[in-house]
């Protein structure tokens, strides 16, 4: 018996409404460029950056597993030519849809007043002496990677954190919105002036501070499904955890979201927010469909490893930096998607010298058998993602399929 009398969403609809807002509910086709791809990037809210490249960069096997069809400069083009998307900070780095951008404003004057104290702790380098010297070379050279300027600055001997002073100043005034990406050469950041590089009807558009609480929390709840406040601050981090509360309390007693229950995988019920108008559309949610996708680890259905574990019973943590021997898996294991159920996590490099992808492992979650069907499933999705990094071959360990840990 529902004793809370709150309406209450089973685990499985919360699943499948979850992965409808992130774009993985739906059988995945689409040009994967041009609009296309902005309408992918739009739905699910920014794509997080990583350098790492064991098969593809985290970018772009986001934006893969939701357009097979997607090929990495699709994204390059979006952001550089037609502008459609900005890089700065959401939880981490990521490429956001530009037209957001004047709602980062809010996040602008807030590093410039969080950073700089602790910056200069940290640094002490007096990076803030560059600040006009880089903003003039700019204005009239154009633009500079980290690697142009600070010429005769010491050198980091091995340390991102050991930035020569121009690279803290760069760095600063990118956080800051002074500065903005223009592109990137591989994976180096390339810094222009703000207002070379934003289109001015984005530019030029300013909200206050109401106006930019109200749409960072409508927008997070939006791509969310359901969210207590907490997890609809942490969706952008452009606002706060009290401000999110606060929010959450005016338009609950405004009407404009409900209070409800979830089911956690566990069984269990956690009390969340969601829109009255979410709750009547549950009976048109689409079944993902059974095909198997092979995830970043920095996917957005997975960036709140938390929520994952609630709805999924799926517990994931990057070993990078866990020493070899003590790692339960491997450096940087890819989670697996069948259906609306995290099935298993793989671990696989893409050797690109011997145009093979390597199977090292493969760990199924408990209770997740082996069957005909669900091995070729993984086995299309392998070769998706062998053409995807661009190699032939796919070859595996003699012991790659393990069992559950």
């Amino acid at each position: 018996m529902n004793a809370s009398l709150l309406p209450r969403l089973p685990n499985r609809i919360a699943r499948q409404l979850f992965l409808e807002r992130h774009g993985l509910a739906s059988a995945p086709k689409g040009t994967g460029k041009g609009d296309d791809l902005a309408a992918v990037i739009d739905q699910i809210g920014f794509v997080q950056l990583d350098s790492i490249n064991t098969v593809a960069r985290a970018h772009h096997m986001i934006l893969a597993a939701r357009r097979p069809a997607y090929k990495e400069k699709n994204l390059k083009l979006l952001a550089e030519r037609d502008r459609h998307l900005f890089e700065h900070w959401t939880h981490d780095a990521s490429v956001i849809p530009t037209e957001f951008f004047r709602h980062w404003r809010l996040r602008f004057s807030r590093d410039k007043e969080n950073l700089i104290n602790r910056w200069r702790n940290w640094h002490q380098n007096e990076f803030e002496r560059k600040f006009d010297e880089i903003l003039n070379r700019i204005s009239d050279h154009g633009p500079v990677t980290s690697a142009s300027v600070g010429e005769d600055e010491q050198r980091s001997n091995g340390g991102w954190w050991e930035w020569h002073p121009s690279k803290a100043a760069l760095e600063f005034l990118w956080r800051t919105g002074e500065l903005s990406v223009t592109g990137r050469n591989g994976f180096q950041k390339v810094y222009d002036l703000t207002e070379r590089v934003i289109p001015a009807q984005h530019l030029n558009a300013v909200h206050d501070f109401e106006e930019t609480t109200d749409w960072a929390a409508c927008s997070a709840l939006d791509r969310l499904g359901f969210a207590t406040s907490g997890e609809i601050a942490a969706f952008w981090d452009l606002i706060t955890s009290q401000e999110a509360k606060d929010w959450c309390t005016a338009a609950k007693a405004a009407g404009t979201i409900t209070e409800i229950e979830v089911e956690c995988v566990d069984g269990s019920w956690r009390k969340v927010f969601a829109y009255p108008e979410t709750l009547d559309t549950l009976s048109e949610l689409p079944q993902p469909p059974s095909r198997v996708r092979i995830l970043s680890p920095f996917d957005p259905a997975l960036r709140d490893r938390k929520r994952a574990e609630r709805l999924f019973g799926f517990y994931y943590r990057i070993e990078i930096f866990v020493p070899e021997p003590k790692r339960q898996y491997g450096y940087y294991v890819f989670p697996v998607l069948e259906g609306d159920r995290l099935i298993g996590r793989i671990d696989m490099k893409a050797l690109r010298s011997e145009n093979r992808l390597h199977v090292r492992a493969y760990w199924p979650e408990q209770g997740i058998r082996a069957s005909k069907g669900r091995d070729a499933k993984l086995q299309a999705e392998l070769e998706r993602t062998a053409r995807f990094a661009g190699v032939s071959d796919i070859t595996y360990e003699p012991d790659w399929q393990r069992t559950a840990l």
